[in-house]
Parts: structure tokens; sequence; C-alpha cells
């Protein structure tokens, strides 16, 4: 006769839970593609009005995360960590809806899959971490990736995206290294801030008169399921499972991204991105895998 430990029966089903959640949560992401192609406004409007509904929504998981809603907790936005995220998250905001306006969801994927390495050379400079040999190669690799992708677009009348998708990897990495610096400021305040920040920013730019019963429920679904709701359900899988696992689920977004909008709209994109994001998610999935294999290994000790 066996006997079932409560305690693991009770791990395997918040690892279960975790699982869902992360794969919820790469779902939402992988959505944006469809958002934009559904679309029918300027740019300027949708970077603006997409970036508040994501902050509204937002408000709704401050209430329970982080320690709720607080005098300490909103101080945060005056830190400089505060404002930095502010500033990094608002610029990545506005390139990151540039970028699948000017360029295809493809090339935006592919390019925006180089965010972990670029965070590792941040974390260098930065915070003076060291960057595990497997990283650097990674990195190396999927850069080459990118130059593949970037340099095709050049004359093709994509090369704007490509850089704006570039220029939001880049920020979205420094978002990603910011928090570590001072860990114990919240995050999610900043994040909100941007949001109404964004609207501010490039409202002006906008044409409300172009925004109709379609464009809004459009609009309101990208920010309520992409920006908040996916932020929220990643937050709390991760915290069910290894940091590696995580992120080896929700490279899949990588791939569902450019096939959602290849499935709908039979978006086709150029033969370099096809190369050029070949060897990325090669780099990808190679550094993932390893990380996964060492974290079970460890589990497993």
């Amino acid at each position: 006769m066996t006997i079932e430990n409560p305690t693991t029966r009770l791990a395997g089903s918040e690892h279960e839970k975790g699982v869902l959640l992360i794969v919820a949560a790469t779902l939402a992401w992988s959505a944006s593609g469809v958002y934009s192609r559904l679309l029918t406004t300027d740019v300027w409007t949708a970077i603006a009005w997409r970036s508040l509904f994501g902050g509204l929504f937002l408000l709704i998981p401050c209430l329970f995360l982080e320690g709720g809603i607080s005098r300490r907790q909103w101080r945060s936005v005056f830190h400089p960590s505060g404002l930095a995220m502010i500033a990094c998250q608002t610029f990545s905001q506005g390139c990151f809806i540039g970028a699948l306006y000017m360029t295809t969801v493809a090339n935006v994927t592919m390019i925006y899959a180089t965010t972990p390495f670029i965070a590792a050379l941040f974390g260098w400079l930065i915070l003076g971490e060291r960057v595990a040999r497997r990283t650097l190669i990674a990195g190396a690799v999927s850069l080459f990736g990118v130059g593949v992708i970037v340099a095709s677009s050049i004359g093709g009348g994509t090369g704007w995206g490509d850089l704006l998708a570039l220029g939001m990897t880049a920020s979205f990495a420094l978002v990603i290294i910011i928090p570590r610096i001072n860990p114990g400021v919240p995050s999610l305040p900043p994040t909100v801030v941007s949001a109404f920040l964004t609207l501010v920013i490039f409202a002006p730019f906008g044409s409300v008169g172009s925004l109709d019963l379609h464009n809004w429920i459009v609009l309101a679904a990208f920010g309520a399921t992409n920006f908040s709701l996916a932020l929220v359900l990643f937050l709390a899988g991760a915290k069910r499972m290894p940091p590696a696992e995580a992120a080896l689920i929700g490279t899949m977004e990588i791939v569902l991204t450019p096939f959602w909008v290849w499935l709908l709209f039979s978006e086709q994109p150029p033969v370099a991105t096809y190369f050029g994001g070949a060897i990325i998610l090669g780099a990808v999935f190679w550094h993932t895998a390893i990380d996964f294999n060492r974290s079970q290994q460890s589990r497993d000790r």
C-alpha cells in the first residue's frame, strides 16, 4: 500500500495552476498582432487609447498585489527607479504599437524575442552581474538573426518599424533590470502611471473622431487582455514554478503571435524573417532549454 503525501499533492496542484496561468498569459500576449490588424484607426490614436484602457484595467489588480493601494505604494512613482520605469515603459508602449503598424507582426515578435539577452547585457553594464557563457553565445546568435531581419527591411518600407521594435525591446529590457536595482520599490504603480502618461503624450496627435464602436471595443480588449490581464496572469503563474520553466512556456508567444496573424489575415512576412527568425528561435530555445534542464536537476537533488 502506498500513502500519498498531501504536501506533494498540493505542490503538484500549485505547479499545475502555474502552468495554466503562464499558458493563459502567453495566449493573451500572443493576441497583440490580431488586435493591431483589427484596428482601423491611426497609430497615434491606437497608442494613446490602448494605453488608457490598459492602465484602467491594471488598477484592479493593484488593489490586491504588492500590498494593495497605499500611500507608500504610490510614492514609488517618485522614486528614481519609479521614474525610470515610467520613462522606459512609456517609450516601450509607443514603440510597440508603432512597430506593429509599420512592419510585419513576425518581425516585431522575432526582434522582441531577444529581450532576455539584451536584459542580460544591461544587467552586466548597470548591475555588474556576471553573464553566463551560454547567454553570451545565444545573445550573439540572436542579435545576428535580428541583423538579418533588419538588413532585409532597409529600402523595403518596414525598416522604421523594425527599428521601433528594436527600441521597444531595449526599453523593455531596462524595465526588467530597473526593479533589481531597488527590489523594494513596487512596479505596478509606475506601470499604471506610464499608461496614463502615454495617453497624455500621444492623444493630441491622434483623432478621437476616427474611433467608432468597432475600434473602441478592440482597443478596450487590447488594453484589458494584452496589457493588464496577461501581466497579472504571468506574475501569478511565475510564483508557482521555477523561472526557467515559466520562461520556456512563455517562448510560445514567439511562435503564436505571427501564427494567429497568418491564420486570420494571411500576413506573410519577408523571406529574410524566416531565416532571421529561425536563428533567433534556435538561440532562444537552446538557451531556455539549458536553463530548464538545470532547474529540473536542482529540484531533483
